[in-house]
Protein backbone atom coordinates (compact mmCIF):
# COMPACT_ATOMS: atom_id res chain seq x y z
CA UNK A 1 0.00 0.00 0.00
CA UNK A 2 0.95 3.42 -0.82
CA UNK A 3 2.72 5.38 1.92
CA UNK A 4 0.48 8.94 3.25
CA UNK A 5 -1.96 7.97 1.44
CA UNK A 6 -5.00 8.84 3.79
CA UNK A 7 -4.68 12.11 5.60
CA UNK A 8 -3.57 12.25 8.79
CA UNK A 9 -5.58 15.14 10.63
CA UNK A 10 -8.46 13.62 11.96
CA UNK A 11 -10.05 15.17 14.71
CA UNK A 12 -13.88 14.72 16.60
CA UNK A 13 -16.20 16.56 14.98
CA UNK A 14 -20.00 17.64 15.46
CA UNK A 15 -22.47 17.30 12.15
CA UNK A 16 -25.79 18.89 13.08
CA UNK A 17 -28.85 17.82 10.63
CA UNK A 18 -30.40 20.89 10.24
CA UNK A 19 -34.11 19.46 9.84
CA UNK A 20 -34.62 18.11 13.65
CA UNK A 21 -31.46 19.28 15.15
CA UNK A 22 -29.83 15.81 15.61
CA UNK A 23 -26.15 15.90 16.44
CA UNK A 24 -23.50 13.86 15.75
CA UNK A 25 -20.26 13.18 17.08
CA UNK A 26 -17.79 11.26 14.99
CA UNK A 27 -13.94 11.53 13.82
CA UNK A 28 -13.50 13.26 10.31
CA UNK A 29 -11.21 15.67 8.64
CA UNK A 30 -13.81 18.42 7.23
CA UNK A 31 -12.67 22.39 8.61
CA UNK A 32 -15.19 23.79 9.93
CA UNK A 33 -15.67 27.81 11.32
CA UNK A 34 -18.15 27.50 13.88
CA UNK A 35 -18.09 25.25 17.45
CA UNK A 36 -20.79 23.87 19.73
CA UNK A 37 -19.74 22.53 23.27
CA UNK A 38 -20.98 18.92 23.60
CA UNK A 39 -20.62 17.13 26.85
CA UNK A 40 -18.46 19.58 28.42
CA UNK A 41 -15.82 20.08 25.21
CA UNK A 42 -15.62 22.65 22.28
CA UNK A 43 -15.56 20.85 19.13
CA UNK A 44 -15.94 21.70 15.49
CA UNK A 45 -19.51 22.34 14.12
CA UNK A 46 -20.54 21.24 10.57
CA UNK A 47 -24.15 21.55 9.50
CA UNK A 48 -25.64 19.33 6.83
CA UNK A 49 -28.98 19.61 5.46
CA UNK A 50 -30.10 16.21 5.72
CA UNK A 51 -28.43 13.03 7.83
CA UNK A 52 -29.55 9.44 8.37
CA UNK A 53 -31.19 10.99 11.24
CA UNK A 54 -34.00 12.87 8.70
CA UNK A 55 -33.98 11.15 5.49
CA UNK A 56 -36.41 8.80 4.42
CA UNK A 57 -34.57 6.23 3.71
CA UNK A 58 -33.47 5.79 7.20
CA UNK A 59 -36.47 7.10 8.78
CA UNK A 60 -39.16 5.21 6.90
CA UNK A 61 -41.09 7.88 6.50
CA UNK A 62 -42.17 9.62 3.03
CA UNK A 63 -42.17 13.18 2.96
CA UNK A 64 -40.57 16.06 0.82
CA UNK A 65 -37.37 17.42 2.42
CA UNK A 66 -37.30 21.00 0.76
CA UNK A 67 -34.66 22.87 2.50
CA UNK A 68 -33.72 24.76 0.42
CA UNK A 69 -36.91 25.82 -1.45
CA UNK A 70 -36.96 23.90 -4.93
CA UNK A 71 -40.31 23.41 -4.82
CA UNK A 72 -40.97 27.04 -3.74
CA UNK A 73 -38.92 28.60 -6.79
CA UNK A 74 -40.57 26.28 -9.14
CA UNK A 75 -43.65 27.55 -8.49
CA UNK A 76 -42.20 31.11 -8.38
CA UNK A 77 -40.89 30.92 -11.92
CA UNK A 78 -43.77 28.67 -13.72
CA UNK A 79 -46.20 31.21 -12.12
CA UNK A 80 -43.88 34.26 -13.73
CA UNK A 81 -43.37 32.27 -17.05
CA UNK A 82 -47.29 31.98 -17.27
CA UNK A 83 -47.52 35.73 -16.48
CA UNK A 84 -45.18 36.59 -19.31
CA UNK A 85 -47.59 33.91 -21.17
CA UNK A 86 -50.20 35.99 -20.73
CA UNK A 87 -48.96 39.18 -21.41
CA UNK A 88 -47.84 38.26 -24.76
CA UNK A 89 -50.99 36.71 -25.32
CA UNK A 90 -52.90 40.84 -24.50
CA UNK A 91 -50.44 42.37 -26.60
CA UNK A 92 -51.13 39.94 -29.76
CA UNK A 93 -54.70 40.58 -29.01
CA UNK A 94 -54.23 44.26 -28.59
CA UNK A 95 -51.85 43.77 -32.21
CA UNK A 96 -54.64 42.10 -34.12
CA UNK A 97 -57.16 44.33 -32.94
CA UNK A 98 -55.16 47.33 -33.62
CA UNK A 99 -54.54 45.92 -37.63
CA UNK A 100 -58.16 44.80 -37.96
CA UNK A 101 -59.47 48.43 -37.23
CA UNK A 102 -57.05 49.81 -39.72
CA UNK A 103 -57.87 47.79 -42.44
CA UNK A 104 -61.62 48.24 -41.53
CA UNK A 105 -60.71 52.11 -42.02
CA UNK A 106 -58.60 50.98 -45.29
CA UNK A 107 -62.10 49.52 -46.70
CA UNK A 108 -63.80 52.23 -45.93
CA UNK A 109 -61.96 54.46 -47.55
CA UNK A 110 -61.93 52.85 -50.66
CA UNK A 111 -65.30 51.76 -50.47
CA UNK A 112 -65.85 56.46 -50.44
CA UNK A 113 -63.64 56.62 -53.32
Amino acid sequence: MKKDLHPSNYRLVVFEDLNNSTRFLTRSTILAEETVKLNGQEYPLVKVHISSASHPFFTGEERIVDVEGRVDKFKARFAAGQAAKDKRAASAKKHAQRAAKKSAKTEEKQANH
